[in-house]
């Protein structure tokens, strides 16, 4: 991983060379960690589906199936032993898997040389333009193209933080999930099905990065920057299949993609509470998980201590097991702190969507179809994000961004730029879930909070207050008076 940011390697970084030769050494280059293909009984009943294998042989005994199980667990060397394969997910492992389905273009250390000038050049003109549509001044302090590899060595140390609280949780679910008659016998073995556990986590991650890393266009475009620092950063390969999608030419889409990297960076660098509130909103989220086993549950009946010693019934029951979907499915108490996040990223696409549109307006004709077009595809073409949801229940997608660019874009006409802006000033200030449905309310607060704004009169705010100060003083005095005054008519009467 470099530390040095988009489009730079540390001395320390390794080559694509260097990478594919660990990659082998640890036994298994292709997609299937386990080595047993899309069946996740495999290991118990051969390649045939508990047929008895090739030439109608047997299928294995449980001595077989307990060796294979610690071949398995030796045959990932690296991925067993790093750092990275600790805790509640094998990130070496997730890493690995990630990599292996990148291909082309997508798999390569660097872009040319030409492609990060052809950005650079791209987010220098729309930097201008945005400086029309946003009060909020630039927030890159760079620009580079780069390729999916590299953005799985800047984004994996957030990605660390924002799923280590889901995968923590649903592993205490998935222990808690057992039954306990199996939870009661397994002992000291408990601290190896944590391990696999981690690695089960790491293969299903793995292949959830792996297909944003060969789908993503920029840094932040789902709504969070999940690369450290403030580098405006493209990804140059995929300008070619974006632009068939945007229908657009391909300077077309990059001058796009550039102004909506542009707009975010300068949200997330000068509003500060903005990425921390994102992260902890997950962070919240991941408290009220829980699992359904109700599915693993029904099967675990059919579950015999005695099969342990009669591998044939085993393996008879395992093959019943084999095309039943047993997946835990993910529910959460905390469902609030999803709608929160949701909402969130939402007025975060919303309002890029709004300030994009302005900055490019006439400048780009093709901005507005451009623009209708980018709605369609990230509402409906982001596997990666689907098998994120399966992984650990939750997604980075902005369900609301329309409705969210609706508000924006009828507030700016209400109240201007500079006040529409000023909303980010504070999380309080921002609209709710229910505010997106239906904006008329939240404009009208801005509204009149404008007018009390605009009303207020300092000056005379200060008159008012020392006259109110002065009757205050001169009450007393009066009334001393008017007790001397009665003194003296007492003194003249006698």
């Amino acid at each position: 991983m470099s530390n040095f940011g988009f489009g730079f390697n540390g001395p320390d970084d390794e080559s694509d060379d260097e990478r594919r030769r660990r990659e082998n050494e640890n036994g298994n280059s292709g997609n299937d960690p386990f080595g047993f293909g899309a069946n996740p009984f495999g290991m118990f009943f051969g390649p045939q589906g508990g047929q008895g294998g090739q030439g109608g042989q047997q299928g294995p005994g449980l001595g077989d199936i307990l060796g294979q199980f610690g071949s398995m667990l030796s045959g990932f060397g690296k991925d067993m032993n790093s750092p990275d394969a600790q805790g509640p997910v094998n990130y070496a492992l997730a890493e690995r898997i990630a990599r292996q389905q990148l291909s082309g273009s997508a798999a390569k250390s660097h872009p040319a040389a030409k492609d990060s000038q052809a950005v650079a050049e791209s987010v220098r003109l729309v930097e201008l333009w945005l400086d029309e549509a946003t009060t909020l001044p630039a927030g890159a302090t760079g620009s580079v193209a780069f390729t999916g590899s590299q953005w799985l060595d800047e984004t994996l140390p957030r990605w660390k933080r924002v799923i280590n609280p889901l995968a923590e949780k649903l592993g205490d679910a998935t222990m808690e999930g057992m039954p306990e008659e199996i939870r009661s016998q397994m002992g000291p073995m408990m601290g190896i099905f944590s391990q696999v556990n981690g690695m089960n986590f790491g293969m299903q991650l793995g292949r959830a990065l792996g297909e944003l890393a060969g789908s993503v266009a920029m840094s932040t475009q789902w709504g969070i920057p999940l690369a450290e620092g403030s580098v405006a950063a493209i990804a140059t390969d995929r300008l070619d299949d974006l632009s068939k999608k945007l229908g657009a030419e391909r300077r077309e889409t990059l001058i796009y993609l550039a102004a909506r990297e542009a707009a975010h960076l300068r949200l997330f660098q000068h509003v500060p509470w903005l990425v921390e509130r994102v992260i902890l909103d997950v962070e919240e989220f991941a408290t009220g998980l829980s699992l359904d086993n109700s599915a693993l549950e029904e099967a675990s009946q059919e579950f015999n201590p005695e099969m342990l010693g009669d591998p044939e019934k085993l393996q008879e029951m395992m093959s019943q097991l084999q095309n039943s979907d047993l997946s835990p499915t993910i529910v959460s108490s905390t469902d609030h702190a999803r709608v929160r996040l949701e909402t969130s990223l939402s007025l975060i696409e919303g309002w890029v969507d709004v300030v994009v549109g302005e900055a490019l307006g006439e400048r780009l004709p093709v901005a507005s179809s451009i623009g209708a077009a980018w709605s369609v595809y990230r509402d409906n073409d982001q596997p990666g994000m689907e098998s994120l949801v399966k992984t650990v229940g939750i997604s980075l997608s902005a369900p609301k961004a329309s409705e969210a660019a609706e508000l924006w874009r009828r507030l700016t006409v209400a109240v201007g730029i500079e006040r529409r802006d000023d909303v980010w000033n504070h999380p309080d200030f921002l609209p709710v879930d229910s505010d997106l449905d239906s904006p008329a309310g939240f404009i009208d607060s801005i509204l009149a909070s404008q007018e009390d704004v605009d009303g207020f009169d300092p000056i005379g705010e200060i008159e008012r207050l020392e006259r109110e100060i002065n009757k205050g003083f001169d009450a007393p005095e009066d009334s001393d008076n008017d007790d001397n005054r009665d003194d003296d008519e007492n003194r003249d009467d006698k």
